[in-house]
């Protein structure tokens, strides 16, 4: 990737989605920090594993029962016959039946008790009679072995619970206290410095001087990167001035692991961006085939003796900023924070009203979900499409998702959607 050869022009040929998420995964695949640190369970949510967890015993650690209702010897019953056996006792979660538990006998025993010695099957309360301490059982009612969980059914000792790379989310955290774990090894936050360009910006808080407008991306990306699990290095505003840029880009090489920026990035201002980013490293302009956001640019920092620090410049318009870090700045950042990342998976719904698409590029236009008569996930177009319509996306549930193959999206075609719940 060469800076000074790969700055799309007006006319230049624009670069696929595709192509650029391709060109962007080849080049931070295998460059995530090594660094990791010891973290307790509650502490780790959103973090990645930073190696395998395997199991220190068996899952469940005993055969229990997964029903309310009495345990017994499945060989007792007799086809076609009713099935009589005396109560003998009774286990609780936490407080086992000790005896052997002999033919003919049974003991009341609660969800998730041990199951006694000499039992394999457990019926159902719902599903036997009692009468004078005595259970009986219709024919076919229960089969042997029935409503019994195995040991080591769920995890066998030293099987892989959890494996490194994974984005731990609620459920691990409860698999890792099921294993007796307290702490979980992570990968350690990367850094990510962020900044706005930009002389035409203002600050929330500060009086809007004429021809102005208020920065919001810094405070859009800045969440998209908290939600990611990235610790944010807010370096502020910074004026569309080279001097003031080579600033904040030498403050952010040397203290952060990727650089986030939005705004000046297009034709008319990559010139001095280009030659101050080529002083810092390797960075190529791109025009790419996507509404919004067209602008992009994309590189490696270089820094005496460290890994490189990456940098992705993103539209300024809003919405562009936005759709533009969840298409192309997320999953790389994710690669970088030690992340395994599989594809996003995508909601198949049918379109609630026509949409406009020009062929021959990828568009993300704001959609909101429902449910249609049909019982199916029904697209609607949401709010102005503009890529400064920020207000737009309050009341988006994603993007649908339209290739540069299509055209113009009648009523009940089937529409990819990316949910915003989760992209983060």
């Amino acid at each position: 990737m060469s800076a000074s050869t790969s700055v799309a022009s007006a006319t230049a040929e624009p670069l696929s989605v595709v192509d650029a998420q391709r060109r962007i995964a080849e080049a931070v695949a295998g460059q995530a920090p090594k660094d990791s640190e010891a973290v307790g369970l509650l502490a780790a949510l959103g973090r990645i594993l930073a190696e395998e967890v395997r199991s220190p015993h068996d899952v469940p650690p005993h055969d229990n029962s997964a029903m309310d209702g009495f345990a017994f010897a499945g060989q007792a019953l007799v086809s076609g016959q009713t099935t009589r056996l005396r109560v003998v006792g009774r286990a609780l979660a936490g407080h086992p039946y000790t005896d052997r538990v002999r033919a003919g006998d049974c003991v009341r025993i609660m969800t998730g008790a041990v199951m006694p010695e000499g039992t394999d099957t457990v019926v159902p309360f719902e599903r036997c009679d009692q009468e004078d301490g005595a259970v009986l059982i219709a024919p076919g009612a229960v089969q042997p072995g029935d409503n019994r969980r195995r040991r080591g059914e769920d995890l066998a000792l030293g099987a892989a619970a959890l494996l490194a790379g994974r984005r731990l989310k609620p459920a691990d955290l409860g698999l890792a206290a099921s294993l007796g774990l307290t702490q979980l090894r992570v990968r350690r936050r990367l850094v990510v410095a962020l900044f706005s360009s930009g002389d035409e910006l203002c600050s929330p808080g500060e009086p809007l001087a004429p021809g102005c407008l208020y920065d919001s991306n810094r405070f859009t990306l800045a969440a998209a990167l908290t939600q990611l699990g990235c610790e944010v290095l807010d370096l502020g505003r910074v004026p569309d001035d080279p001097q003031a840029l080579d600033a904040v880009l030498r403050q952010a090489v040397d203290r952060a692991d990727a650089v986030i920026t939005s705004g000046g990035v297009s034709v008319g201002d990559a010139d001095h961006t280009r030659v101050t980013l080529a002083r810092h490293g390797d960075v190529a302009f791109w025009s790419l085939a996507m509404r919004p956001g067209r602008p992009f640019a994309f590189g490696r920092l270089e820094r005496p003796d460290r890994a490189p620090c990456w940098f992705f410049a993103l539209p300024g318009n809003p919405v562009a900023a936005l759709v533009s870090f969840h298409v192309l700045a997320r999953g790389a950042l994710l690669t970088l924070a030690g992340a395994s990342c599989d594809a996003v998976p995508m909601l198949a719904a049918r379109c609630a009203e026509p949409i406009r698409k020009r062929p021959g590029r990828t568009e993300f236009p704001r959609v909101r979900l429902s449910i249609g008569a049909d019982g199916y996930a029904q697209a609607r177009p949401w709010g102005g499409q503009g890529s400064a319509a920020l207000s737009a996306l309050v009341g988006a549930h994603g993007l649908a998702v339209l290739g540069p193959q299509q055209g113009d999206i009648d009523i009940g075609e089937w529409v990819d959607v990316l949910p915003f719940e989760g992209l983060c």
